[in-house]
């Protein structure tokens, strides 16, 4: 059984390890650049000192930096068992089960790509599941985990939307939020990681105050609730959570330039974890009844969830300096005048 960590507990994993917590590294430094002299021999052990020092900066730079926490043994196991939370809704021939259905791939090739989705709707809760995304080639796929209501119109959405790319060219992670409808908010970051050689947890924390986007504990992004302040209009529908492989190559790399090679096909998408902390809506209909809020007694909604630690400030503002790719909020061509929002979710 894998446990979820409580996220205003949770920090970075590295790209090869699993993702425990991590705590920010002081002596992060970026990667340098070491080019080769012709030294004599009595600088022999600075060669060998500056080597070392390139190889340890090389290693940071591709991992966060953030060390190991413990895990907060208090939280709640959640389910390995895919059949206890999902089912399958589209593509059905091309969903894979492994490991007595702990594990499940979505397959994609020119007849279709597939999905899975909740057996319930949640207003606010913590979504959270492991994924390996598409080996080699996979320009112009999308693999999608988000959280929707599923409206034909005026519909609220949580999106986080991978995007492939050619070997060898970064994975960039790109994410939205919808509300009656309207989205336009969109956000984009590179990852610090290599995403398919191994499964990495994504995560949303979504309630009454905020929703934070995390990627392997790493908080990435911020959607705070400025309803009652500034009247941005907040999701506050009860969603499904969706999970999808779809064909995006009208947008999804180099800006729709670069198509799928269907050569390499069927793409995969593996999915682990299918536990789901969140306050339960019976049926996953559009005319299931209403909702009620969450109780404040949640933990996803308690004092601790309703802002960032300095913790959690510290990676946003690393992942912003680094890896951000596009922001809405910063696209003057778009929005001369910034939206309303955005002097609350930037830093």
């Amino acid at each position: 059984m894998l446990k979820i960590v409580k996220p205003s507990k949770l920090m970075a994993s590295t790209g090869s390890q699993d993702d425990s917590a991590y705590r920010y590294n002081a002596s992060f430094r970026k990667q340098g650049h070491y080019q080769k002299h012709h030294l004599s021999a009595s600088k022999g052990i600075q060669v060998v000192i500056v080597m070392a020092l390139f190889l340890v900066s090389s290693s940071s730079a591709a991992r966060s930096p953030f060390r190991p926490l413990l895990k907060d043994q208090n939280r709640t196991a959640t389910t390995d068992d895919f059949d206890q939370n999902y089912y399958v809704t589209w593509g059905n021939q091309l969903v894979n089960f492994l490991d007595n259905r702990r594990s499940v791939e979505l397959r994609m090739d020119q007849s279709s790509g597939s999905g899975f989705a909740s057996k319930n709707r949640y207003l606010f809760g913590y979504f959270s599941t492991r994924i390996k995304l598409v080996p080699g080639d996979s320009s112009g796929i999308v693999t999608a985990f988000y959280l929707s209501t599923q409206q034909t119109s005026k519909h609220d959405e949580v999106d986080f939307e991978f995007l492939g790319n050619k070997p060898g060219k970064p994975h960039y992670l790109h994410t939205n939020v919808f509300v009656n409808g309207v989205g336009n908010r969109e956000s984009r970051i590179r990852l610090w990681f290599d995403p398919t050689a191994d499964f990495h947890t994504y995560s949303l924390l979504w309630n009454r105050h905020h929703i934070l986007f995390m990627v392997s504990g790493v908080v990435v992004r911020v959607f705070k609730n400025s309803e009652t302040s500034l009247g941005v209009p907040y999701p506050s529908k009860p969603m499904q959570v969706i999970a999808s492989l779809w064909n995006g190559e009208n947008w999804a790399t180099d800006g729709g330039r670069s198509k799928i090679n269907w050569k390499q096909s069927p793409f995969i998408t593996t999915f682990q974890n299918f536990g789901i902390e969140g306050h339960k809506c019976e049926g996953h209909s559009e005319s299931s009844p209403f909702c009620p809020s969450s109780p404040s007694s949640e933990w996803w909604e308690d004092s601790g969830s309703r802002g960032l630690s300095a913790e959690q400030m510290k990676q946003l503002k690393w992942v912003r300096r680094n890896y951000m790719a596009y922001d809405y909020c910063t696209d003057k061509t778009r929005f001369p005048k910034p939206p309303p929002e955005c002097a609350l979710n930037t830093i």
